[in-house]
């Protein structure tokens, strides 16, 4: 007979070889849904990271108007002096991914969102006034260059300088980008840019062409390579640091905006292109005009809700601002949007970051994460159905002359690509020329000499001191 174990008090318990398999010792089941809900979240916490700008850092501010533009413009936050805006900034490199320094030598992006009373008006710049390529049908490719090689998964200066010896329009941006502005000290000590032509249209229905700068009221300060490097390796995460700090301790940034305008029949009869990504307007010719300040002065109380999820486009607008015929600026228009819907959702504007203050009107209905009261019946027009709208008003900026046959766009066809380059060149003091040849000879090295060569050659033409400098530095003569 089997003996019966009993507890002190004489209750029978589980033999010992049956107790080995009770208590920690046991298996667990599908049924323990709060392991199975916490497990499925957690595989689904990220979404993919923005192809471009990837790391970046935000918050939220104020834009106080300054100035009374409405000789230029009826939209309704340049109403009044004095008016206040709630805004949303985004600060970022562009070819790094998440885990990348923010002290990388790379253009920044400054994107910009206005939460104004007639919708969210988005300005999608860089701190850069210009870009490396005028045709959008490069930018992929430009991209690529700036990613990792598919074999290696390895960052290539043979392809980036091989892209850019093809691609002689994007000097101007090289020299700015390999100048000691593109290693800007964090995001508060560097300007910010629209970089493309857009537009204002005033009460009467009149167009101005109009470019946008935000100059940083903290001071322009840059580190040296030295400096970049060593931090990239100490903190990586130094300009994300620097900007959340100065918020929380009430050392608010500023910047002051300003515009250039350029009217109608003046970009008609201007002897460049005003519509050409990769040249600036001349500031003596088109002076700025400063028309309010920028503040930032309140952190995201979390990050991936309100700077990740954040999403910016050049087709956010709202009355009284528009586009322009630049090319680049027409692609984006399309890529950014389209780019939101993958990346966080068809109904990405309905987060709270990206929805506006202003009541929403449109048809759309349904998708992937659709919440609220917003495209709710009826969602089609016209319709019959009393207090709403017999028609829904329509986004619309003033009639655009066309000029020239419908074609892919010759990008050549404007073969200007130094003026611009050489003259930013002999701007910049000695040091500054030094620092900028010595920078662009260690970005180049291992370079094949074919690709060295040709670069070379658009150094030169840009200005013969640039190109013998640079040849120098590399040890290498023009053939």
């Amino acid at each position: 007979m089997s003996k019966i174990l009993t507890t002190a008090s004489g209750a029978p318990v589980a033999d010992n070889q049956n107790s080995r398999t009770a208590g920690p010792r046991g298996p667990l089941l599908l049924d323990d849904f709060h392991l199975i809900e916490k497990l499925a979240h957690f595989n689904r916490e990220n979404i993919p990271e923005r192809r471009v700008h990837a790391k970046g850092s935000g918050a939220h501010g104020t834009f106080t108007v300054t100035r009374d533009i409405t000789e230029y413009t009826r939209a309704k936050l340049f109403e009044s002096v004095g008016k206040k805006t709630p805004t949303f900034l985004r600060f970022s490199t562009v070819g790094g991914e998440r885990g990348s320094a923010d002290t990388a030598r790379d253009p920044r992006g400054f994107a910009l969102k206005f939460y104004t009373e007639e919708g969210n008006w988005d300005i999608v710049g860089n701190n850069t006034p210009v870009f490396f390529i005028r045709d959008p049908l490069k930018f992929p490719d430009f991209i690529h260059t700036q990613k990792r090689l598919p074999q290696t998964n390895l960052k290539s200066a043979q392809m980036v300088w091989d892209f850019w010896s093809l691609s002689p329009e994007a000097l101007h941006q090289i020299t700015i980008l390999f100048s000691d502005r593109g290693t800007p000290d964090g995001y508060r000590h560097m300007h910010g840019f629209g970089s493309h032509t857009y537009s204002l249209i005033n009460a009467k229905g009149e167009r101005h062409w109009v470019k946008w700068h935000y100059k940083t009221k903290q001071g322009i300060k840059n580190l040296t390579p030295e400096e970049a490097t060593r931090i990239a390796g100490t903190d990586p995460d130094y300009a994300q640091r620097d900007l959340f700090s100065a918020i929380e301790r009430g050392d608010f940034p500023k910047w002051s905006v300003n515009i250039q305008i350029m009217t109608e029949a003046q970009a008609v009869a201007h002897y460049e292109n005003p519509f050409d990504v990769t040249k600036t307007w001349s500031q003596q010719e088109f002076p700025l005009i400063e028309v309010g300040e920028l503040e930032l002065n309140r952190n995201p109380v979390n990050y991936f809700a309100e700077v990740e999820q954040a999403c910016f486009g050049p087709s956010n607008m709202v009355p009284g601002v528009g586009l322009s015929p630049d090319r680049m600026l027409q692609g984006r228009v399309f890529a950014y949007a389209d780019a939101h819907r993958y990346r966080v959702g068809t109904n990405h504007q309905q987060l709270p970051v990206n929805a506006p203050l202003s009541p929403v009107n449109n048809n759309q209905r349904d998708g992937s994460m659709s919440f609220g009261v917003g495209g709710a019946s009826p969602n089609y027009e016209p319709n019959s159905v009393a207090d709403t709208p017999k028609q829904a008003p329509q986004y619309a900026e003033p009639p655009l002359a066309l000029h020239g046959a419908a074609d892919r766009y010759d990008q050549r066809e404007d073969t200007d690509y130094y003026s611009h380059a050489g003259a930013l060149f002999r701007l910049m003091t000695d040091d500054q020329k030094t620092l900028l040849i010595n920078n662009i000879a260690g970005a180049m090295a291992g370079v094949s000499s074919n690709v060295v060569q040709l670069q070379l050659q658009h150094f030169f033409r840009a200005d013969p001191a640039y190109g013998q400098g640079i040849a120098t530095a590399l040890g290498v003569t023009l053939s």
